[in-house]
């Protein structure tokens, strides 16, 4: 398999870029096996021998004249050079909502058209989880595609997705409002496979259950239960990883902080 990723820092807000990145990857018969989403990027997992395809496709679509294609020595040399301090601070949204669309079929398009008709709503979303496990309904391949949103979009998106389900043959749509986000943000985490073990078992120890788990180069971000929110921002802080001085903690939902120096 490989990984194929458009990034920039212009993504966040903007709901189209999700659904045309889908769109540009089913009009090249690319067919999606996993996706992951950040603030600076969006990654989709593909067949490798479709590589090159969906490389050149995306370009196009995004007017990009330049690709980068990471090998084993080229993440190797990336990962083991200089970094800054790994975590600037940790923060948890008691905002969001996630959506889990059932039994999407495992073929070329279907990402595109769900996530089209969000961005015909204005809908942004944050997370996007692909699960890899496949279930066969009728002989037909299928995954199940979870997001987040502002919880006040909540009830638009989730009566957009079941007229559309509906025509293209998902499953049923489950809502869920009861939900907090909480990240560790820092731009030094590449290659630092110690801190993402820290902050599960921080996690851990105070017996939170991690729903979702989405990662980039400046941040880690886990979905819990929105009662524990606030009990999994502090247990990160007690915790054994080293948090910048110049980063409180951020609760938001309940506070406005200082607006932070990251984008996201």
């Amino acid at each position: 398999m490989a990984t194929v990723a458009i990034t920039g820092t212009g993504m966040i807000g903007r709901p189209g870029v999700a659904a045309k990145m889908f769109s540009t990857l089913a009009e090249a018969g690319v067919n999606i096996e996993m996706i992951s989403t950040s603030e600076l990027k969006i990654t989709c997992v593909i067949n490798a021998e479709a590589c090159d395809r969906a490389v050149a496709a995306l370009c196009q679509a995004f007017e990009i004249d330049r690709s980068v294609v990471l090998g084993p020595d080229s993440i190797q040399e990336f990962a083991t050079g200089s970094t800054p301090s790994p975590v600037s601070g940790a923060v948890v949204d008691l905002n969001q909502a996630c959506i889990t669309i059932r039994h999407v079929r495992d073929q070329p398009g279907m990402a595109a058209k769900l996530f089209g008709r969000l961005a015909q709503e204005n809908i942004s979303v944050d997370m996007i989880i692909q699960s890899q496990r496949f279930y066969r309904l009728n002989g037909i391949p299928t995954c199940d595609i979870a997001f987040t949103v502002a919880q006040a979009d909540a009830e638009a998106a989730s009566m957009a997705l079941k007229a559309l389900a509906l025509s293209i043959g998902c499953g049923e749509i489950l809502v869920d409002t009861e939900i907090a986000k909480v990240s560790l943000v820092g731009g030094g985490m590449v290659g630092q496979p110690d801190v993402v073990a820290q902050f599960f078992e921080a996690l851990a120890q105070q017996q939170i259950n991690i729903q979702m788990i989405t990662t980039s180069e400046t941040k880690i971000s886990c979905v819990v239960a929105q009662e524990e929110g606030v009990k999994a921002l502090n247990a990160v802080h007690k915790g054994s990883i080293s948090l910048g001085k110049n980063y409180p903690q951020t609760l938001k939902g309940l506070a406005r902080p200082a607006k932070p120096s990251y984008a996201g």
